[in-house]
């Protein structure tokens, strides 16, 4: 642990040191910031897609403002992604089918063991589901046919 100044207060006597990164932009000697140019606005993005910080990119404030303002403006025009997706390990004991409290959720009427394959009765009774369809149809033709009678007479 560094010593403290002897008031107390402020920075301590010799703080941590560290070589400061050289810029890719003061490399490449780059005097304008393009939005256009997504290999160099993409090395000072993560790979989730954040723009990475003054200390690990090693740009200064003036270069990390414009190169900010830059990778906005090409997010908006659609040449850089707002976010990746990227693929983790899935961990254990935190599946879908659990809720938020971490009880396991019932399976939907939809998914599981017990779901129906489509159109299939659940009793194999299909000659009685034709049949109440079939006397549905009667019924609906022969209220029809009355109306049609009871109309050609007026």
């Amino acid at each position: 642990m560094a010593k403290k100044s002897p008031r107390g207060r402020g920075k301590p006597e010799n703080p941590r040191k560290y070589k400061k990164k050289t810029s890719p932009l003061i490399i490449e000697k780059v005097e304008y910031v393009d939005y256009k140019d997504v290999d160099l606005l993409s090395r000072f993005m993560s790979d989730r897609a954040k723009i990475r910080n003054m200390r690990v990119s090693g740009n200064d404030r003036q270069q990390q403002l414009e190169v900010a303002k830059a990778i906005k403006i090409a997010r908006e025009m659609a040449l850089l992604p707002y976010a990746r997706r990227v693929a983790s390990a899935a961990r254990q004991g935190r599946g879908r089918d659990r809720d938020r409290d971490g009880d396991r959720r019932p399976p939907r009427d939809d998914q599981g063991p017990d779901s129906q394959v489509e159109g299939g009765a659940p009793d194999g009774d299909d000659e009685n589901v034709d049949a109440a369809a079939g006397a549905a149809v009667d019924t609906a033709a022969g209220a029809g046919a009355e109306s049609v009678a009871e109309a050609s007479e007026v």
